[in-house]
């Protein structure tokens, strides 16, 4: 059957998160993702607390329906082992820090001179050039020096904070997923390989700047960014839990005065136009807690949805799953791994009308798919022994090779 990436083939050497999720959406939609680990450790996420039966849920959740082989990239017949992959594939995906894969032997150069074709993706932390190129990096560094941090404090004058989930990480994944699929495409169009590059820092501000920076836009007329925005979240109290509501017009400002039943607001001069609530921001919030503060999520989600302003519960992690609006879109399903049990995990969140989604494959065990792939590359089964006999590729113990 196909699928939107069927025949392509990735040889993925990334490991924790950016690079993972990137090649995760191409394994989603069909291309053939052949993970490449180091032997006896592999990702560094297969370590990561949460496990059951020796499977992180971290590593899981972000390597599902590829393929993975065990090669030692400082074994001269593993560099070589690898090279002779990459001949044959589309894509190679790598997130060393940059000149790491240069001088391991597969920068650009070498493997485009091996396959002219191929599609080289580079992705780092801070970029190729500058005095943070070389530096070790993780998602609150990139959260710190991209800005995000401060914006997620509200006012400049405020305390930064980090936001509670790996924004830069998964963002730099989808963005790598895109690059390399508008280069597969500008390579059917004759375009031959290339080299995509970007970084976490590139990926947060391009991120960023199509709703924080406006302050920033106009050289010469930057403002403020304390004035520019408040930093009272839209989550609100209620008697029994909390609820988000969020107005952007007249219509729905008159609305939500109707559902809390506080017409006298559309009489004050702070909030009588657009213009004005958004000075009056913080004064306009408050008056909102206060009102939400004195009855239940229930029945204020029942009156909001009623005169027609915008509302949803906050859910909890364990509440979500169950909501009947993710449920009606089988947002959420439950596959069967033969290693970890049963697991719960979100679907590809893109669906294609004319082609069916893959079936979910378990995300493999270390080294897997070592000999299997090998073979395809044109390696016999006495070259393979000797590989694995020199510790230059590494399968699954043979008892164990038939379970992902």
């Amino acid at each position: 059957m196909q699928h939107p990436l069927s025949g392509y083939r990735i040889i993925d050497t990334t490991a924790m998160v950016s690079g993972p999720v990137a090649t995760q959406q191409l394994a989603d939609q069909g291309a053939d993702v052949i993970k490449v680990e180091r032997p006896g450790v592999g990702d560094f996420t297969r370590l990561a607390a949460n496990r059951h039966n020796d499977m992180s849920a971290s590593y899981l959740n972000n390597n599902r329906n590829k393929r993975s082989i065990a090669l030692d990239l400082k074994h001269p017949q593993g560099i070589a082992a690898m090279r002779r992959l990459v001949a044959g594939a589309d894509v190679f995906v790598q997130n060393f820090r940059p000149g790491v894969a240069e001088r391991m032997g597969l920068g650009y150069e070498t493997l485009c001179a091996d396959n002219p074709e191929l599609i080289y993706v580079s992705i780092s932390g801070f970029g190729d050039e500058g005095p943070y190129a070389a530096r070790p990096v993780y998602d609150p560094l990139i959260q710190a020096l991209s800005g995000l941090a401060s914006i997620q404090g509200g006012a400049d004058d405020a305390r930064p904070r980090l936001v509670r989930t790996i924004v830069p990480d998964k963002l730099t994944g989808y963005m790598a997923a895109q690059a390399i699929t508008a280069a597969l495409l500008a390579r059917e169009r004759g375009a031959g390989g290339q080299h995509v590059r970007l970084s976490m820092l590139d990926a947060v501000i391009d991120f960023l700047w199509h709703s924080d920076m406006n302050s920033q836009t106009f050289v010469g007329h930057e403002m403020d960014q304390a004035k520019a925005a408040s930093f009272i979240d839209l989550i609100y109290e209620t008697t029994t839990g909390h609820i988000s509501v969020a107005v952007q017009n007249d219509a729905e400002w008159h609305a939500l005065t109707e559902a809390l039943e506080r017409p006298e607001w559309r009489d004050d001069r702070r909030f009588a136009t657009a213009a004005a609530r958004q000075d009056n921001v913080n004064a306009r919030l408050r008056l909102t807690q206060q009102r939400l503060a004195e009855a239940s999520a229930e029945h204020w989600l029942e009156r909001l949805e009623a005169h027609g302003v915008p509302c949803a519960p906050v859910l909890t992690r364990s509440q979500l799953t169950e909501h009947p609006q993710i449920r009606a879109n089988g947002i959420i399903v439950e596959t069967d791994h033969p290693v970890a049990g049963r697991l719960r995990q979100a679907r590809p969140a893109a669906r294609f009308s004319a082609m069916a989604a893959p079936p979910f494959r378990a995300a493999p065990r270390l080294g897997a798919d070592t000999r299997a792939v090998l073979a395809e590359a044109g390696y016999s089964p006495d070259e393979i022994a000797r590989l694995v006999a020199e510790a230059a590729a590494v399968p699954l113990h043979a008892a164990d090779e038939a379970t992902p």
